[in-house]
């Protein structure tokens, strides 16, 4: 574990690079993205031209015998959640960054922008367990409270349970949230909490990869560990039937996690170790733009 003082110095570095992204790259669109996606009922009073006729409220009108709408107003402030992966699995990083190391840094950048932005932001981290809950709130300290501990904290298991992190969410977060989900999905069956999540909040993954993982290394014999179960398996790695079954097994859990978030209508934002995220985030942005411009 690292020291205080190198803890904060890494914290203190990621804020002044994440910051600035947040203030080049998307730091206005943020704002036409997300603002105005909810609305809050405000009052109900009696009807006038130009009212529209779908927020009529029938159990007034029936009881005054004038005709009444209800009145909504639209919400000032969201409340955005960012919960990370901390399993076992996001230590694997073939380069300089680890996937635990990029979900930290992305997951700034979402923080500062909320910030910035004068909305509330919440974390949750969670492996097979949930396994810290920062309830949202606004300003700069809370930001780096919420990258202090996506960097840092020691996580108490190493599999994944990412159905019982979103229902966590979906219990412990009532009002409609903006939420990001980074993770490297490796994780049984989550269609089900999937799709309430998305129906309840506005839901969007971030699937983080390591490209070194989806083929095998040409090292012949070796013994593999998986860093969630501690399983090993030793493999011929020069076997061509071998490296065919894995880059299979890759494909197919790619296309699974691709045919749950096409259902459960979830946008993605893929994230890979050694890329550069924000081209992928500024990606999001544009396409969430033009789709709300053509409605």
């Amino acid at each position: 574990m690292a020291d205080t003082r190198e803890i904060l110095k890494k914290v203190r570095r990621l804020e002044l690079r994440t910051r600035r992204s947040v203030e080049t790259a998307f730091g206005g669109q943020y704002h036409s993205v997300f603002k105005g996606r909810g609305m809050n009922f405000e009052e109900v009073r009696q009807y006038a031209d130009g009212d529209e006729v779908r927020f009529l409220d029938r159990n007034v009108t029936a009881r005054t015998g004038e005709l009444h709408v209800k009145r909504f107003v639209e919400e000032r402030e969201l409340t955005v959640m960012v919960m990370v992966d901390v399993s076992a699995s996001g230590r694997y990083g073939s380069g300089e960054t680890t996937k635990r190391e990029l979900a930290a840094e992305v997951a700034a950048v979402l923080a500062f922008s909320a910030v910035r932005n004068n909305d509330k932001v919440g974390l949750i981290l969670f492996s097979d367990r949930v396994e810290l809950y920062v309830p949202p709130r606004k300003g700069r300290p809370h930001a780096l409270r919420i990258l202090r501990e996506v960097l840092y904290h020691d996580a108490a298991g190493r599999g994944t349970d990412l159905a019982g992190a979103l229902d966590y969410l979906n219990h412990i977060v009532r009002r409609r949230a903006v939420v990001f989900l980074v993770s490297d999905f490796q994780a049984a069956d989550f269609s089900k909490p999937l799709g309430v999540t998305a129906r309840r909040h506005d839901l969007i993954a971030l699937p983080v990869r390591d490209p070194a993982e989806e083929t095998l290394p040409m090292i012949g014999r070796a013994v593999f560990e998986d860093a969630e179960t501690g399983e090993e398996i030793e493999i011929d790695t020069s076997a061509p039937a071998a490296r065919k079954a894995y880059e299979t097994a890759v494909r197919q859990r790619r296309e699974r996690l691709e045919a749950a978030l096409q259902k459960a209508q979830v946008d993605r934002i893929p994230l890979a170790t050694g890329e550069d995220y924000l081209p992928a985030l500024a990606d999001f942005f544009r396409r969430r733009e033009k789709r709300i411009a053509a409605h």
